[in-house]
């Protein structure tokens, strides 16, 4: 990275999105189970938060690491994993550019790094992926997780093939997102990533009733899936867009932590 541009050096309205750069080419080929192109920095999905849905192969990269950069609730939910003498950084979205360069730093010196996501960097995870990766000067191997989507469709019984997934967790323009949301709306299940407190359930419920979504199809709302306060809400999609509005975290009755499964047709 430049010394004239920083992990924040973007605009998510006018971009480049770093989500769009992450996603821009595939991963440099591999020969013989190594990088083509030098130690890679891993960016690991550490599933919905619950130990026990961190996969063998996230767990080693985070104890194989010298230092690990993520989200202060995302580090602290794996800070048992890293061993004594990791050095362990930890962001908000305020300084998240400054700790992206503190943690550039270390790579560039020759520490092995880290990144660590909620869920699978797959799912809603690509823009943190991008700003890692024009931060630092090494290769970024994704390491898939568990993610808090695959739990709900396996409570809602939602198979994968025959739903249509929308995060809305991410910062910036959401309109291609909804139009999705409401496209497929007709005919397969959804699933759907809140964000938290704009778009929250209630709020995705709503736009897509107000574009002629039944009211009476079957809403789940899944909170905190996998830990021991897991909570699961059946209602309607018609009862929970009578809920919508506000931008806050006393607008909503959900948690900040929930997937909005809207299951395709009339239950029987």
């Amino acid at each position: 990275m430049s010394d004239s541009e920083s992990a924040d050096d973007y605009d998510l309205d006018s971009g480049p999105d770093p989500a769009t750069f992450a996603a821009e080419t595939p991963e440099p080929v591999r020969r013989g189970g190594a990088p083509s192109d030098g130690a890679p920095v891993y960016a690991v999905g550490i599933g919905p938060g619950n130990p026990e849905y961190l996969t063998p192969r996230g767990e080693r990269a985070i104890r194989e690491a010298d230092v690990v950069v993520g989200f202060e609730t995302v580090v602290g939910f794996v800070d048992d994993v890293a061993p004594d003498g990791t050095d362990l950084l930890t962001c908000g979205y305020r300084d998240e550019g400054e700790t992206l360069s503190r943690f550039a730093e270390r790579v560039a010196d020759g520490a092995d790094g880290t990144a660590v996501l909620m869920g699978d960097p797959n799912h809603s995870g690509y823009q943190f992926v991008g700003k890692v990766e024009r931060a630092v000067e090494r290769p970024v191997r994704v390491v898939p997780g568990i993610s808090s989507l695959q739990i709900a469709a396996s409570r809602a019984r939602t198979p994968m093939e025959d739903s249509t997934f929308v995060t809305l967790h991410k910062s910036g323009d959401l309109t291609a997102d909804l139009e999705r949301l409401r496209t497929a709306s007709d005919d397969r299940h959804l699933l759907v990533l809140p964000r938290p407190y704009d778009w929250m359930p209630e709020d995705v419920a709503a736009d897509l009733v107000d574009a002629g979504a039944d009211g009476e199809r079957t809403a789940l709302v899944c909170e905190r899936l996998t830990h021991d306060d897991e909570l699961l809400t059946r209602t309607t999609l018609g009862d929970l867009a009578a809920g919508a509005g506000g931008d806050g975290a006393d607008d909503s009755r959900f948690s900040d932590l929930s997937v909005l499964v809207v299951r395709a047709g009339q239950e029987k």
